[in-house]
């Protein structure tokens, strides 16, 4: 079942307002506008790309019927906090997940990603957290006033090497969803993280090319930590 239908199925429609990550795909806001209901943005926790759940509270009015909490990268939210929010209001808690890879792959991914971990400089490489799978290797390339992420990724990609913004533009910041609203962390998150290959196919090789493309880079940049 959907999104859409979940929240249908559970009595949340017109009238009511659902709380949505404004950071990932339009898909989520999307589906809260099909079943009747006003998607409200909340920020994320600049370590998972999660909702945020004292963001999310912030955000809870007294229209608030329910939260999609979606998990990004292979790390997931603080569901706990997020479900103890959602028993104090009595809100509706949906979880959107990201298909799981076999325990080998996972295993693979986390090998390739110690190793970026160990290697990499002048990228701020992500907080491995509890259980994340690696979905996505995503690093911060904060511009500093000097090279940013997109001349970054285009340096990397001429040597050879292919790596995505993960999200270009957040979703309160397109026109079908534009809203006049501070997400700090959500639209520091969009200006500056890079996903790099982690997958289980990369041979030892290809990591190392990983890493000297991007540390070649390594000394125009001053991660702002």
């Amino acid at each position: 079942m959907g999104t859409a239908a979940m929240l249908r199925a559970a009595g949340v429609g017109l009238g009511d307002e659902v709380v949505v990550p404004a950071f990932g795909n339009i898909e989520i806001a999307e589906a809260v506008t099909m079943a009747g209901a006003l998607p409200v943005f909340a920020d994320i926790d600049p370590a998972t790309y999660c909702l945020d759940a004292a963001a999310v509270e912030a955000a809870v009015t007294s229209r608030t019927a329910a939260v999609v909490v979606v998990h990004r990268f292979g790390r997931l939210a603080d569901i706990a906090r997020l479900h103890a929010l959602g028993q104090r209001h009595g809100l509706l808690v949906l979880e959107h997940g990201e298909s799981e890879a076999p325990y080998d792959e996972i295993a693979q991914r986390r090998e390739r990603a110690a190793y970026l971990d160990a290697k990499l400089r002048g990228v701020r490489t992500p907080d491995d957290g509890d259980g994340h799978t690696y979905q996505q290797y995503v690093v911060r390339v904060p511009g500093n006033g000097r090279p940013d992420r997109d001349a970054f990724a285009r340096a990397v990609r001429a040597r050879g090497v292919e790596c995505r913004v993960p999200v270009k533009t957040p979703v309160h910041r397109l026109p079908e969803f534009r809203r006049c609203i501070a997400l700090p962390e959500t639209e520091r998150a969009s200006d500056e993280t890079l996903a790099l290959p982690v997958d289980a196919s990369l041979t030892k090789r290809d990591m190392h090319r990983i890493v000297s493309a991007c540390n070649a880079l390594g000394g125009l940049l001053q991660p702002a930590f």
